[in-house]
């Protein structure tokens, strides 16, 4: 019997799995798809690694993931964090307050700036936001590496003794008293407990145990666009746009073209049934956007889809199944991808028995209230 399963292996299954073989831990992971897979939300260059946050609850946990990302770079011996800062745009009567960025940060002493229009032109000329625009630079943003951080988490679980099986789909996952049978594509598996982090296949699968997850997947669409001066985009920092609708993007990296996307903008999907192609509506959405707020855009090069899976409060998950103990559900609410390596040790510690954030259980109010109405600006 193995001490531990993982059922879902994106960035968190990946990094439950990294954490639990540190520790020791027999392991094996269950993936429906190929490692590495551009079904989720787990693949492509860059994410989002920030202090900027609208509560000093999750300002709090960035020090987590700050930490996590170093001691990760630290056992691979890869550089994955790209320090550029970040900007937050707050345009005149924007629909998220600034006031809870600035407090949240405030109260874990956080250093920021607070620009107008004139000072974010005079640093960075290619932005153009529209007067009356307030906006917040915090020095510390980074961007880490969604495919390359998750395979490097796979990597060095495997290395420590992990069985991550591909191709394998999880059919039932069936608790006992002493243990967690799971039915998989491939046979059936015995564990002592079960992590299950399948993002869009989550309700699915938890479903049985008597919890009836309300997770809204949508399907989403980055796209890069070309730069008429590459150099200066180099040059700018992280940047997310606060309102509704929400964008945001990067700097170049890695390559002379700007990543940008639309914030929970797609049509609603399951994992299974979504399109996977060019969405014109939500593009011309964007470029627009793009070619109003900044200088210099060029061409549109390439967009790709992936999958965002939202509970109604957009908080995340790290909690085990009421009834089921053995059972531990993981979701990161489509912004969890900057707490990846963080994830594993408080999914593991919720596994094994740990204290359970209050915030991120399954019997709060914005998943068991059906009458709880759904705000994802974040």
């Amino acid at each position: 019997m193995t001490d531990l399963a993982i059922v879902g292996l994106g960035s968190m299954g990946s990094a439950a799995a990294w954490t639990a073989t540190k520790r020791g831990l027999s392991v094996v992971g269950f993936e429906q798809f190929e490692l590495g897979h551009e079904r989720g939300a787990s693949h492509d260059t860059s994410r989002i690694l920030r202090h900027s946050y609208h509560t000093p609850h999750y300002v709090g946990l960035t020090f987590a993931a700050y930490d996590a990302w170093a001691e990760l770079e630290a056992d691979s011996g890869i550089s994955l964090v790209t320090q550029t800062g970040g900007i937050d745009f707050f345009p005149p009567d924007a629909a998220i307050d600034m006031s809870t960025y600035t407090s949240s940060m405030d109260v874990h002493g956080i250093t920021y700036d607070v620009l107008d229009v004139d000072q974010v032109r005079e640093r960075w000329p290619v932005f153009t936001p529209p007067e009356g625009t307030v906006s917040l630079y915090q020095a510390r943003s980074s961007i880490v590496p969604a495919a390359l951080g998750t395979a490097t988490m796979q990597r060095l679980a495997r290395e420590r003794g992990a069985e991550l099986l591909d191709r394998t789909k999880v059919e039932a996952i069936i608790p006992g008293t002493d243990s967690v049978t799971i039915v998989t594509s491939a046979g059936t598996y015995t564990a002592e407990r079960v992590i299950v982090t399948a993002d869009a296949w989550t309700a699915d699968l938890i479903r049985p145990l008597g919890w009836d997850i309300p997770l809204t997947v949508t399907e989403e669409q980055i796209t890069y666009v070309s730069l008429h001066d590459p150099a200066a985009y180099a040059r700018i920092p992280l940047w997310i746009w606060m309102d509704d609708p929400s964008f945001y993007g990067f700097p170049c990296y890695g390559e002379p073209t700007m990543k940008a996307a639309e914030d929970c903008g797609g049509p609603e999907v399951t994992g299974d049934n979504r399109s996977g192609v060019l969405d014109p509506q939500m593009l011309a959405r964007l470029e627009g956007f793009l070619r109003t707020n900044f200088s210099g855009i060029g061409d549109v090069l390439r967009s790709k889809r992936c999958l965002y899976t939202l509970t109604a409060d957009r908080d995340f998950v790290l909690s085990t199944v009421p009834g089921h103990e053995r059972v531990t559900v993981g979701l990161g609410a489509a912004h969890g991808f900057k707490f990846a390596p963080a994830f594993g040790d408080m999914l593991v510690d919720v596994a094994l028995g740990g204290d359970i954030d209050p915030v991120f259980t399954l019997d709060r109010p914005g998943i068991t209230d059906p009458n709880y109405e759904a705000n994802w600006l974040v």
